[in-house]
């Protein structure tokens, strides 16, 4: 996946801007701006790719992005197929972290908000939101600057205090994105993103990059904080879940897609990254949505 920097900068001469975000499916665009993004899935389902988390989005999901940090909504393939208008519908939000003013935020009387800012650079899902805050996101849209304003700070207060929610990127990913130095990273996870359905390895990484193995293993590990081998097992199994909910497909199949070599290792794996198996999985996600 090529990233790409997108301008995510308001023309109509507000401070942030609101956006009512209606497809056939979401942007396939591996991106990264300037601007924070808050976004409520209110329509679709898929894979969110946030940094290096990869993990199933569904309607009625809100996530906070901190300033830089790639991501991307990818669609079902049914989305590709259907093309129905507006199958895929998000409120969206971007602001920059001085859109009321430098250092607006970090008065003591913001700080809750200034913390939430903080843990943003990593990505935020909230949990088990309340639906008071999805209708606080739909009332901006029909808001006066002034109000919509002041609306936006008493949402990201309320969300603040919420304390239902999972950082989505490593620290490792966040500390070296970017980093001119470590340029290298982006290559890696470029690499990998690319290639993890097929057979690689370190080694194989190590070279597409031009390091020797030794070196790439240390280097991933001190910056990444886990191994590479660990890593790769991770984004696997992320996706193999998609293919789990989405798919008739059986788990032989999925382990084989999703780049395992044989399924007595997928489910080895599987439950060490989710902590139950892949047949525990469907069943909790299909009652679940019963």
């Amino acid at each position: 996946m090529k990233l790409h920097l997108l301008n995510r900068s308001n023309i109509n001469g507000s401070s942030f801007s609101v956006s009512n975000n209606m497809y056939p499916y979401f942007l396939k665009v591996w991106h990264y701006h300037p601007e924070l993004e808050l976004v409520l899935t209110e329509k679709s389902n898929g894979m969110r790719f946030v940094g290096d988390s990869i993990q199933k989005f569904e309607a009625g999901d809100i996530v906070l992005l901190g300033k830089n940090l790639p991501h991307m909504w990818l669609n079902s393939e049914r989305y590709f197929k259907d093309n129905v208008p507006d199958a895929a519908h998000a409120i969206a939000i971007h602001f920059r972290e001085d859109f009321l003013g430098d250092k607006f935020f970090e008065v003591p009387e913001f700080g809750p908000i200034n913390e939430l800012l903080k843990r943003a650079v990593r990505g935020v899902n909230f949990k088990n939101v309340d639906s008071k805050i999805i209708e606080s996101f739909r009332s901006m849209l029909d808001l006066q600057p002034f109000e919509r304003a002041i609306a936006l700070i008493q949402l990201l207060n309320v969300l603040s205090k919420h304390q239902d929610y999972q950082l989505l990127s490593s620290i490792g990913y966040l500390d070296n994105f970017m980093d001119a130095q470590n340029k290298r990273l982006h290559q890696i996870y470029k690499y990998v993103f690319d290639n993890f359905k097929g057979e690689i390895n370190a080694s194989q990484v190590a070279k597409a990059i031009g390091m020797n193995s030794s070196a790439f293993s240390r280097f991933f590990k001190k910056t990444h904080r886990q191994s590479f081998t660990k890593y790769l097992n991770e984004i696997r199994v992320g996706y193999a879940c998609k293919l789990l909910l989405e798919s008739e497909n059986k788990i032989t199949a999925v382990a084989y897609e999703s780049g395992f070599s044989n399924i007595s290792n997928f489910n080895r794996q599987f439950r060490v990254v989710k902590n139950m198996s892949p047949s525990e999985y469907i069943k909790f996600h299909t009652e679940k949505g019963k």
